[in-house]
């Protein structure tokens, strides 16, 4: 007597279809081995795609099959080729793997007699059908999506933080969905600030119940979706576009693109020309006093320490100046310099109404609100160890969410810490304040970063380098300052100006 396997499949968009459900395949395939009068081994049923034959039933059929080594002959019938394969190279390589196994594979519908050497044209014509239909489908799915797309539809599965609905129109459309919606808000407007990192801000996005991997995270804050667009991938003849969506946006267009010139920006800043400049102060404002080129910078090391120098590129070109005695010739030019009591004055004013205050505001209202977080955290541990205490929750639960505590715990500690020392430099800048308004501008010079230097570099530029004693020669003041300068070595022009601009109103115009 004859025995076969008998293998059933579907893929999930066939199962409605009619004549390819499971049970109707299995009848027929049952009802020709008792016609045929062949035992039936073993029934396979397979709710999978036939792409390829990675399928969990095949590889447990294949798996039987190999078990038995010492079987007669045997046969793997379903109902039509396509229900074996849709990829016609992958078909030939297994149907390879069964003769190997003593096993011959047959469609009842589309029966083929590998006898005869024609047969294999038939088998081809066989194998080939459901591989042009399987690329037509796809290829039309992907043009029906293009077009949605065009239109502003999201027409596959909905991002993180929206999901799908069917709108009264019967369309697919996605809505926002909560708390996720609230997360990613939250997110992007967190990200706008600087304070964090996209991996740091998604462990503590993480902390706070928004279950999201890293991946998906950064996909996430690149993603134009969420400010009300969507994506039209580029194709031969198109470029790539940004349609405005149907959808309801989770975040408005201006917070989007700061988080994206944020990110942009933080990339930049890890280049090696931004860490030059983080040493070297005047690169980029000095000229050669041999060559009138642009002096570059570089450190080189000597005998017993390293030697910052401003140098030419040019490699005939002898200029070549210690950075520390330039940096030191710009600072005492800088001494002589004072604004004016009038916008010494207008200044304090400035900062105390709109700067400092303010700041001082925002940063006492982050602090309130971490402290209640970490309140909450407290009391929530508390009743976790009363239930423990009761029986209530195992041990495990308990570690588990002890671990959890311990790290939301840590994570908002940190961003008090953070808090707390931007209020004291705040109340450090608000306490000397006075003293800073009073100072000359090398104070001011000396207690700014890297960028505040530069910016104030641009208002004092150094003109040129005297080559005999290497040192500056007077700076050139932008003509917007000289009326709020008190200039201890200046020309007397620049002292009439001031003298001018400090004298009561009613006896200006009579100078």
């Amino acid at each position: 007597m004859k025995s076969a396997y008998i293998y059933v499949r579907v893929s999930t968009d066939e199962q409605m279809r009619q004549g390819y459900s499971l049970i109707e395949q299995e009848e027929r395939l049952l009802q020709h081995c008792h016609i045929n009068n062949i035992q039936v081994d073993g029934i396979f049923r397979e709710d999978y795609s036939a792409k390829d034959f990675n399928r969990p039933e095949w590889n447990r059929l294949i798996r039987t099959i190999k078990r038995n080594k010492n079987r007669p002959p045997g046969k793997i019938l379903f109902i039509k080729w396509d229900r074996f394969s849709r990829n016609i190279q992958y078909a030939y390589q297994m149907m390879g793997v069964l003769k190997n196994l003593n096993i011959e594979a047959m469609a009842i519908d589309q029966p083929i007699d590998f006898d005869i050497p024609e047969s294999v044209v038939m088998l081809a014509v066989y194998l080939s059908i459901p591989e042009a239909e399987n690329s037509r489908r796809g290829k039309n799915t992907s043009d029906a999506m293009r077009r949605a797309r065009k239109l502003g539809r999201w027409p596959s599965k909905a991002p993180i933080g929206y999901i799908n609905i069917t709108a009264p129109d019967g369309k697919k459309i996605i809505v926002p969905k909560q708390p996720e919606a609230n997360h990613i808000k939250w997110s992007f407007e967190q990200m706008a600030t600087g304070t964090y990192s996209i991996s740091k801000l998604n462990k503590i996005a993480c902390l706070n119940g928004f279950n999201c991997k890293r991946n998906n995270f950064w996909q996430l804050i690149h993603n134009p979706v969420y400010c009300g667009f969507v994506t039209l991938s580029a194709i031969q003849g198109e470029e790539m576009q940004l349609i405005k969506g149907i959808h309801e946006p989770l975040i408005s267009e201006e917070l989007f693109y700061k988080v994206q010139e944020l990110i942009t920006g933080r990339r930049r800043i890890r280049g090696k020309s931004k860490n030059i400049k983080a040493i070297f102060p005047l690169r980029g404002f000095l000229n050669c006093p041999y060559c009138s080129r642009r002096l570059s910078a570089s450190t080189s090391q000597g005998r017993h320490a390293k030697y910052s120098y401003y140098h030419c590129c040019t490699a005939r070109c002898k200029g070549r100046f210690r950075a520390d005695a330039l940096e030191m010739s710009y600072e005492e030019q800088l001494k002589n310099m004072r604004l004016t009591p009038v916008a010494s004055k207008l200044l304090r004013l400035v900062l105390e109404d709109e700067n400092i205050l303010t700041v001082r505001k925002e940063l006492l209202k982050n602090r309130v609100s971490i402290l209640n977080e970490l309140n909450k955290e407290t009391m929530f541990m508390s009743k976790v160890r009363k239930l423990f205490i009761e029986d209530k929750i195992d041990n495990e639960d308990f570690i588990s969410l002890k671990k959890e505590h311990k790290e939301k715990q840590r994570a908002l500690n940190d961003r008090l810490a953070e808090i707390d020392e931007r209020i004291r430099s705040n109340e450090h800048n608000l306490k000397s304040e006075p003293h800073y308004i009073k100072s000359d501008i090398l104070f001011s010079y000396k207690h700014q970063d890297i960028a505040g230097k530069r910016h104030i570099i641009s208002f004092f530029r150094p003109t040129s380098i005297d080559p005999a004693n290497k040192n500056l020669n007077p700076l050139e003041i932008d003509a917007a300052l000289l009326p709020i300068l008190l200039i201890g070595k200046a020309p007397q022009i620049v002292k009439k100006q001031i003298i001018h601009l400090n004298k009561p109103q009613n006896e200006r115009y009579t100078t």
